[in-house]
């Protein structure tokens, strides 16, 4: 029996006409993203080892450097280690320079000592030698001086100072400069304490050299001590304007006696000082004027500042008009920081009165 034939579904082929077409359009859109993603990415990952490959430098780079930074801290760190052997080398030998210079100054003060004892005994000795040979009396030995000075070795060696005269004047600079002789330690001393002002080695000097004059002064004349500042005091009270007689010498111990408690103090008028020649009657005949400097104050006090080297030449120039003529003045100077014209405006003085002028050493009297 034949086989009857089915008949064909139109419907059945239009529908796997379009599932076919379905598929193959989703395969299509499948292709064309994949495509455009492969691209997408392939252009990403451009950019990323782009980016990888400048850190991968930067890292290099920073490797090079810290390699740098290590290499410079062990050679600092050497450096170092040098520069500390060498500054304990150095602080080792600083000790050491310590160490000698204080025995240095051990020795010196030693050998300084041992020579003044050497100088003491040669004076003793030549002192002795001369009362046997000489069996001379005791007056005759001690010479006409009411006062006696006691020092290391002779100190009879200003020649040309005229030591005489029948009425002698002595006039000592007590302002403050004459605590030390730069201005910063004589600003540092005049705040210190009254003892340590009156042990200055500048005015022991000054002090001294007083005694020493005292010490010349004739026993048959009279005299007179003053110390001034801004003003001129007599160092024996009440005796202001008038003479002392040396006779046998009581009043010269009170004056010296009274200038050990004298502190120097204030600024310095060579004008107060000038005035006590003119106020003594008779006036004197010999001066001696002991000063470190020219003055810093005139006929009136006034309170200033800093007083320059041609103001300070001014007030000595006008302190001089007051100055009678004719009396010799003998200058015993003291240099003092900063007034290099004291010299030689105090050698003019000198010289133009008939009277000398010393510097003395350090050492003297």
């Amino acid at each position: 029996m034949a086989r009857r034939k089915r008949p064909i579904n139109v419907f059945n082929l239009a529908f796997l006409d379009v599932m076919s077409c379905g598929f193959g359009a989703v395969i299509l859109v499948f292709l064309i993203i994949n495509h455009s993603t492969e691209r997408n990415k392939a252009e990403v990952n451009v950019e990323l080892l782009s980016e990888v490959e400048r850190i991968e430098e930067q890292i290099l780079e920073g490797d090079e450097y810290l390699v740098q930074v290590k290499n410079t801290v062990r050679i600092l760190q050497r450096k170092n280690t040098a520069t500390d052997g060498l500054a304990d080398t150095v602080d080792e030998n600083l000790q050491r320079i310590r160490v000698e210079l204080a025995r240095l100054d051990q020795d010196s003060l030693a050998a300084e000592d041992s020579i003044n004892k050497l100088k003491l005994d040669l004076q003793a000795q030549e002192e002795e030698r001369r009362r046997l040979e000489g069996g001379v009396e005791e007056g005759e030995r001690k010479g006409d001086n009411v006062r006696s000075f006691i020092g290391e070795g002779n100190r009879q060696y200003l020649t040309g100072m005229q030591m005489g005269g029948q009425r002698v004047l002595i006039l000592l600079d007590a302002s403050a400069s004459m605590l030390d002789e730069t201005i910063v330690n004589v600003i540092r001393r005049r705040n210190m304490r009254t003892e340590q002002k009156l042990a200055a080695r500048k005015w022991r000097r000054a002090v001294r050299t007083v005694d020493w004059l005292a010490a010349q002064i004739p026993p048959g004349s009279q005299f007179q001590i003053y110390t001034f500042n801004t003003a001129a005091t007599p160092l024996i009270e009440g005796t202001r304007g008038r003479w002392l007689a040396a006779g046998d010498g009581n009043d010269l111990n009170r004056a010296v006696e009274s200038l050990g408690r004298v502190v120097p103090e204030k600024g310095t008028s060579l004008y107060a000082a000038f005035q006590v020649v003119n106020s003594l009657s008779p006036r004197p005949d010999n001066v001696f004027l002991l000063v470190d400097g020219l003055p810093t104050q005139g006929e009136s006090i006034k309170k200033q500042g800093v007083v320059t080297g041609r103001q300070r030449e001014r007030l000595f120039r006008r302190a001089l008009r007051i100055l009678p003529a004719n009396i010799p003045v003998n200058i015993i100077l003291f240099p003092m920081e900063g007034d290099p014209a004291a010299a030689s405006e105090y050698w003019q003085l000198a010289q133009a009165t008939s009277g000398s002028f010393l510097s003395p050493s350090r050492d003297w009297p």
